[in-house]
């Protein structure tokens, strides 16, 4: 072989060497970029969480480029970037308060944004569970005591009084008693949160039947009121903390599907590189649920009991899903698209 057709051999070689793997390379030195002006809170959470491994592929790339000596522009740019990458890698360190404003400041909405379509699946099925409770009750109230454990139902069973009924949605409590009431339905429905998250690695199966078990309870409850005209001063009793509470439970449950349906259909990736993957979008979701259930206690028990009539229920109960919503749905989108 002439000494041209060695050099001719050796670009191709450079060439197809870049072609397989410059999209890495490309991705990386624009977050490198982005963080040596100072514009690290531009990064999507992907963007971060990616930044270790594009740099260990970096220098995997370069250590073949040394060994099969291709060209010497090639393998000054790899160094070059190898070496800016470094210093975002182990010269400098994220604080607390810095995750925190990121976080906050669009990484969240992204995060939630990102598991939109389980998000769908979720609700559906939520709809669903509410729809079967319901539906089984009113055929049989005995379905009632299966599905309501006793310390949720108290006057609330089928055949109470319409006055009964009402004194549970209108009635006085004192404060004490309010902090414990609220202290005992958070700790149920972080429960449900954290299991519907947690359940979501063996396929996501279970945590679909906790969203139907645990929206069957509301349905059954639903009918009890509904059976004495009180549908409307029902739905606003719950609303007040429900929009909150009830939107941390649907992410939750749509977290663990995003996990569940990662690992069942990986598509390109390997089974455990799509489950990573899903459980650190699933995980940042999981740490905004937390702190929604946290308000959720608040609201319920305190401002549910404090304002004493529906239509300020509904207010405060439109208020917060509005807010959840336009925060999720539209905060943070100028900061980056969110991961697939």
């Amino acid at each position: 072989m002439s000494s041209e057709q060695a050099l001719n051999a050796a670009l191709l070689r450079s060439d197809r060497f870049r072609l397989e793997r410059e999209t890495d390379w490309t991705r990386l030195e624009s977050i490198v970029s982005k963080m040596e002006k100072g514009k690290a809170g531009q990064l999507t959470d992907e963007d971060v969480l990616a930044l270790p491994t594009l740099y260990r592929t970096l220098l995997s790339s370069l250590s073949i480029a040394r060994e099969n000596s291709l060209d010497a522009g090639l393998i000054d740019y790899l160094e070059g970037l190898a070496l800016r990458s470094y210093f975002m890698v182990y010269g400098t360190q994220t604080s607390f308060g810095r995750w925190l404003g990121s976080f906050f400041g669009g990484g969240w909405s992204r995060a939630v944004r990102a598991i939109q379509p389980d998000i769908w699946i979720a609700l559906l099925v939520m709809i669903a569970g509410a729809v079967i409770g319901y539906i089984l009750v009113a055929g049989n109230s005995d379905w009632f005591y299966a599905l309501v454990p006793g310390n949720f139902a108290d006057a609330r069973v089928p055949g109470a009084s319409e006055q009964a009924l009402r004194e549970t949605l209108f009635g006085a409590h004192d404060g004490d008693g309010l902090a414990v009431f609220a202290a005992f339905l958070f700790s149920n429905n972080a429960q449900v949160a954290l299991l519907a998250f947690a359940l979501g690695f063996a396929f996501a199966i279970p945590s679909i039947l906790l969203l139907i078990h645990n929206m069957a309870l509301l349905g059954a409850m639903l009918w009890v009121f509904a059976q004495r005209g009180l549908t409307i001063d029902f739905i606003g009793w719950l609303s007040i903390h429900g929009t909150t509470e009830l939107f941390a439970i649907l992410l939750a449950g749509a977290a663990g599907i995003h996990v569940g349906r990662s690992i069942a259909f990986p598509g390109a990736k390997s089974h455990l590189n799509a489950a990573s993957d899903a459980g650190k979008r699933a995980a940042l979701v999981m740490v905004g649920v937390i702190l929604m259930l946290i308000c959720a206690g608040l609201l319920e028990g305190y401002a549910r009991q404090l304002i004493n009539n529906s239509i300020g229920r509904f207010a405060v109960g439109g208020g917060m899903l509005f807010f959840w919503l336009l925060y999720f749905f539209r905060f943070g989108r100028q900061t980056g698209r969110p991961g697939a």
